[in-house]
């Protein structure tokens, strides 16, 4: 079992052994979780369950990265080190081996492997062109 500690402090123990992923990635990581928390009507206060799976967790992080960052997530993304779903898994387990995030026993790393693909859920949305769902400056 893990010592409790907070979160500023699991994300230098996290940086000793893996500067993959910038702070402000863990930072908007957490708030997604948060959200997606809220979002699905669950509490970590004691009203029901409070755990979200790895695809919701992914859901939750690709429409909070769009609601933010609209056309600039692929830029954002990329200068946090987030190239795709199984890194954002990675930094999920990251925080799991820190005692911050808890799991379930049904939870594992491959729940984060391709949930979606990051060039059609960040770029495709702000193409333009024949066919494009795009309405601003094309």
């Amino acid at each position: 079992m893990h010592e409790k500690i907070g979160f500023e402090e699991a994300l230098d123990r996290i940086a000793l052994t893996d500067d993959r992923f910038e702070r402000d990635a863990y930072l908007f990581l957490r708030e997604v979780l948060d959200l997606t928390v809220e979002r699905l009507g669950r509490s970590a206060a004691g009203r029901g369950n409070s755990h979200v799976s790895g695809k919701e967790l992914l859901l939750g992080f690709r429409d909070h990265a769009l609601e933010q960052f609209g056309p600039m997530v692929p830029s954002v993304l990329d200068s946090w080190g987030i190239k795709s779903c199984g890194h954002i898994g990675d930094m999920v387990f990251s925080l799991i081996q820190t005692g911050v995030f808890g799991k379930s026993e049904t939870d594992r790393r491959e729940d984060f492997e391709n949930v979606f693909d990051f060039e059609e859920a960040f770029v495709v949305p702000f193409r333009c062109g024949p066919g494009s769902n795009v309405a601003h400056n094309c």
